[in-house]
């Protein structure tokens, strides 16, 4: 009995020193605190700048349209090509405009005539007035014909001037410097005022930008010009529909003086150089970037950088509260921080508050913690901000 009793004893201290092993075991095979990979904040230098859709506009847009009628003998330009101003581009038939100008020309020439032998005998008539051969009615009937031989000469000059200028509309000139569409007529057609017109000149260099601004972003805007030195505190940057950037800076130089009642923006317009690429060769279709008509995303940015903290987009995140982002304490515990957005792009989120300088955000490995936990935080590079 006693044996039993002893070995029931036996067991159960072995149980229990199982037991205790086992919880010992359990403790020492704890996970460690999950990696997370973190950025340092600290201010770095930003330039604030918003994106909007926007089109390329050419400054001067002319279309040709022939003044007066007759066949179109010449066509002296390549479709597509850029053009001077004053070149001649169109030739309509001269000779019936040259035939008259001349011949005004000859009116003129016999009205002058006619018009010098009238004030000689109107002088004579004069001389001869207070003699006896002299009559009062002579010299009135003398001086009413030099008076209608100088009206007759203006009438001739008139008529003479009006013939120059339709001869000068037979030959159809550039009015700008620009780029040539399609002809619409082909040579020996009959063309005249009422047939519409030839082509149109676009200019090209430089190129005007559109677009409109939400009446918030307008605002904001507004605020950042008045300590930047007005519309010459921000430049103008355009993304081209393949999604590079063009190199040249444009400025903003007109701002409507209403906002529209449909969309609740703001019209804005602005100028960018639009040079010819170099190493195409001669001037065609795509020897410059910007083509009147395109639809691209202008990027309205500030000349003045400034200094603002700034973490990968996917740092930032989002609830019923608004953003935040999560950060590793000196303890190791993690943290939320509420955070204001200045502005973001597709890779970075600039914050305007929330963040003190010297912070921990978790950057990489979000999804594994949350806040009171700990983790092992890793320091990596921030990322740099896009100017």
């Amino acid at each position: 009995m006693r044996r039993s009793l002893h070995a029931t004893a036996c067991r159960a201290a072995g149980f229990v020193t199982v037991l205790a092993l086992g919880i010992a075991g359990a403790r020492a095979a704890a996970p460690p605190p999950p990696v997370v990979s973190v950025v340092v904040v600290k201010p770095q230098k930003v330039y604030q700048q918003d994106s909007f859709i926007g089109r390329i506009q050419a400054a001067h847009i002319v279309n040709l349209v022939p003044r007066v009628t007759g066949y179109l003998e010449k066509r002296l330009f390549r479709q597509g090509a850029e053009v001077k101003k004053g070149q001649l581009l169109y030739v309509i038939e001269p000779g019936p405009y040259q035939a008259a100008f001349d011949q005004a020309k000859a009116n003129v020439a016999d009205a002058q005539a006619t018009l010098d032998n009238a004030e000689l005998t109107l002088e004579r008539a004069a001389r001869l007035l207070h003699t006896p051969a002299g009559q009062q009615s002579t010299y009135d009937d003398d001086k009413a014909a030099a008076e209608s031989a100088a009206a007759k000469l203006q009438a001739a000059e008139a008529a003479r001037e009006t013939a120059a200028i339709n001869l000068a509309y037979t030959q159809i000139r550039a009015p700008l410097d620009g780029r040539i569409g399609a002809s619409a007529v082909n040579i020996g057609n009959v063309v005249g005022p009422n047939t519409g017109t030839l082509a149109t000149v676009v200019s090209q260099n430089p190129m005007n930008i559109v677009f409109s601004m939400p009446t918030r972003d307008a605002i904001r805007l507004r605020q950042r010009l008045v300590t930047q030195g007005g519309l010459a505190g921000v430049v103008l940057r355009v993304k081209l529909p393949d999604g590079r950037m063009d190199r040249q800076e444009g400025t903003l130089d007109f701002t409507s003086n209403q906002i529209s009642q449909s969309t609740d923006s703001l019209a804005m317009q602005g100028t960018i150089p639009n040079p010819v690429i170099k190493g195409l060769g001669n001037a065609r279709t795509s020897d410059r970037e910007l083509t009147s008509g395109e639809f691209v995303t202008v990027i309205v940015r500030s000349r003045t950088p400034e200094d603002k903290i700034v973490l990968p987009r996917d740092a930032v995140l989002a609830d019923q509260v608004g953003d935040y982002v999560l950060t590793v304490g000196k303890d190791g515990k993690v943290a939320r921080a509420d955070v204001k957005l200045a502005s973001t792009t597709p890779a970075t989120a600039t914050i305007a508050s929330g963040l003190a300088i010297g912070t921990k955000v978790i950057v990489d490995g979000v999804e594994k913690v949350h806040p009171g936990v700990k983790a092992n935080a890793k320091v990596i590079a921030s990322p740099v901000a896009q100017g």
